[in-house]
């Protein structure tokens, strides 16, 4: 099968589309015929030195968002039968078979989503949902803040939050105001005019996923007994200074919420697992969740997209269209 594997650190020299092996299928196992994928930040880590010396897998395949076809199942598999559309989240995406085991994050496609679509979901949608849900205890009525709101997570979290009840004032620039709110927002903040934190609005809840304010302003927004997720740092791309940046803006957050009374988590990874694929695929089989994707890539592109996904400057989802749709 072709697949796009790192042989070494760097975006344009350390990729190439290589013909390698399809994946065994064990007892317990789904191996899925990929259709469609999409680049994530998580995708850049194995890509840089540490994160390429840290990567034990070898041929090391990139990848982790996932949409297309059964292809076969291992002999004590019953949740899933060949042919079925699948989507879900697992290393080594960005390739033609992709094989995990049926109790992880897998879960069946709505009919009326695209492989596209559905191919861009497992990250960024998990990240979504878990920030506003898990650590932001999201209620119905609440006033939600998403700094951040066009960015892949962002318009994942819009829609999600809408669906959970929450009244949502998005974040995002002047070029991405008519998207967002197209989306469900009531209020759109644009950025580039208004700075968020100088407003007058108190919010139960900000999602922060841009990193562009301290918390210390944030907090001016949030009220007293509110909460902050913190999940970006402003203008990170993917290179040793950027990843010190992010890490003195997660502290920092971390200190100055001391003793503020608030409720802050400053930085946590996703859980991708089967729950809350199929939360998600339910919120898309109801017409509350719509996947949105700004650009388009074919797999032997992948390193384009993820340069493109690093200069910080993308919006929605990128898709990786690994086969024919």
């Amino acid at each position: 099968m072709k697949a796009v594997v790192c042989e070494r650190p760097g975006l344009a020299n350390g990729l190439k589309v290589k013909e390698i092996p399809k994946p065994a299928v064990p007892d317990d196992g789904v191996l899925v015929r990929v259709r469609a994928s999409s680049a994530n930040p998580v995708d850049l880590f194995p890509t840089s030195p540490a994160g390429y010396m840290m990567t034990r897998d070898r041929p090391l395949i990139l990848g982790t968002d996932f949409a297309g076809t059964v292809e076969s199942v291992g002999k004590d598999v019953t949740a899933f039968r060949t042919g079925d559309e699948v989507f879900g989240g697992a290393r080594g995406a960005f390739a033609e078979f992709v094989c995990l085991a049926e109790t992880k994050a897998i879960a069946r496609k709505p009919a009326g989503v695209t492989f596209e679509q559905a191919g861009a979901v497992a990250v960024a949608g998990v990240t979504a949902l878990q920030a506003l849900r898990d650590r932001g205890g999201i209620q119905p009525g609440q006033r939600v803040l998403i700094n951040g709101a066009s960015g892949g997570v962002g318009t994942f979290a819009v829609q999600i939050a809408k669906a959970l009840g929450g009244q949502v004032t998005a974040v995002c620039s002047s070029r991405n105001v008519d998207m967002v709110r197209s989306l469900g927002a009531e209020e759109v903040i644009d950025y580039t005019k208004t700075d968020f934190t100088q407003g007058h609005g108190q919010y139960d809840l900000i999602i922060d996923l841009a990193g562009t304010h301290s918390f210390t302003k944030c907090r001016r927004v949030l009220k007293p007994a509110g909460t902050f997720v913190g999940t970006g740092a402003s203008g990170v791309q993917h290179s040793r200074m950027g990843t010190l940046r992010a890490l003195g803006h997660f502290l920092g957050t971390r200190l100055r919420s001391m003793g503020s009374g608030h409720r802050v988590v400053s930085l946590f990874i996703a859980d991708l697992n089967q729950k809350d694929m199929e939360f998600l695929a339910g919120l898309m089989e109801a017409g509350k969740l719509i996947p949105a994707v700004e650009r388009r890539y074919e797999l032997r592109d992948v390193g384009a997209a993820l340069g493109y996904l690093n200069t910080g400057h993308a919006k929605a989802k990128i898709a990786i269209q690994v086969s024919d749709l």
